[in-house]
């Protein structure tokens, strides 16, 4: 019995050692972010004006 004492807590200790060591460590649990699926799509409407009419011909010759 004092040997899974001796091992919870050593494996306990180790775990904290770790966790200590990773940095930005986040135990609050989950999280419900509602702007995090909408991150994208201010990023696709700056792309520039040349990407958007370079990619107009192939998208009308493929119909």
């Amino acid at each position: 019995m004092w040997k899974l004492l001796v091992g919870f807590f050593l494996f306990a200790a180790l775990a904290i050692f770790i966790m200590s060591k990773g940095g930005d460590i986040d135990m609050s649990g989950e999280k419900h972010d509602v702007t995090a699926g909408h991150a994208e799509a201010p990023a696709a409407a700056s792309e520039p004006a040349a990407a958007v009419a370079a990619s107009a011909p192939a998208s009308a010759a493929s119909n």
